[in-house]
């Protein structure tokens, strides 16, 4: 899979480049999408159209999956499949808050074996192939050992932190209210943070690379029932949110429950 994993990464790279341009010109619209299902810019109109670029020209056969286009049943008959999302965290984006970052991930007959994440506004770059492992920047990292969640540094909704849900456990552990869910897996595979969890639905753009990140990096993700991922289903609406170091999965996915 190192072909793919380089692909990927090619396909995240350069769809960052043309997004980090649009944000620092701040010369951009915001639109709503349909059904009040979040803002839509040019940044992510065009990094979706340089990923399907760049992997149909490496993989013509494979199927794509994007946030921003048209879901085609035609992806559920092919076993080599990519899930992405051209910006993740696009409100983040339209804020000027740097949490959002271009998502290349790929999977194999439902599971996620590669996974990109590119942040436009940070330069960092999170690469991982599993059973092989996870880079920042090129440079080899894993994810942390702590068990306890004493010093651990948790990655959380703004809106969910907001509305005081973990208010209980502030003296326990470190809170850190964030956007993008695939950044905030990104960072839990990195080492620089032991655990991202919501009981709330994410779709398979949020998730794949990121998931993929962490399982390369010797962590664990699962939807809040502690159900290991499967990916390119009809439905790509997966209920909780759970990417830990591993040590800490348990302690989270009772939080999710709780």
């Amino acid at each position: 899979m190192h072909r793919e994993l380089e692909v990927a990464r090619e396909a995240a790279t350069k769809a960052a480049a043309a997004v980090k341009a649009i944000y620092e010109s701040q010369d951009f619209t915001v639109q709503q999408k349909k059904g009040d299902k979040g803002p839509l810019t040019e940044a992510d109109l065009r990094a979706n159209q340089i990923l399907h670029e760049v992997i149909q020209a490496a993989f013509p056969d494979d199927a794509i999956l994007s946030e921003e286009t048209k879901d085609s049943g035609e992806r559920l008959a092919k076993s080599r499949v990519w899930i992405i999302d051209p910006v993740d965290g696009t409100r983040e984006f339209t804020l000027g808050i740097p949490e959002f970052c271009v998502s290349v991930g790929f999977v194999v007959d439902g599971q996620a074996v590669v996974g990109v994440l590119a942040n436009p506004a940070t330069g960092q770059v999170i690469a991982g192939l599993v059973g092989e492992g996870v880079t920042l920047d090129g440079e080899p990292v894993k994810t942390t050992d702590l068990d306890s969640f004493e010093g651990a540094r948790l990655l959380v909704s703004r809106s969910e932190y907001e509305k005081g849900w973990f208010d209980d456990l502030k003296g326990e552990a470190e809170f850190t209210p964030m956007g993008s869910v695939a950044w905030k897996f990104g960072l839990v595979a990195a080492g620089l943070a032991e655990a991202s969890f919501t009981p709330k639905p994410r779709n398979e753009w949020d998730l794949c690379a990121g998931v993929a990140c962490i399982l390369a990096a010797g962590g664990e993700a699962t939807d809040g029932s502690g159900t290991r991922y499967t990916f390119n289903r009809p439905d790509p609406l997966h209920i909780g949110v759970c990417g830990t170091n591993g040590a800490l999965h348990a302690r989270c996915l009772a939080l999710i429950q709780r």
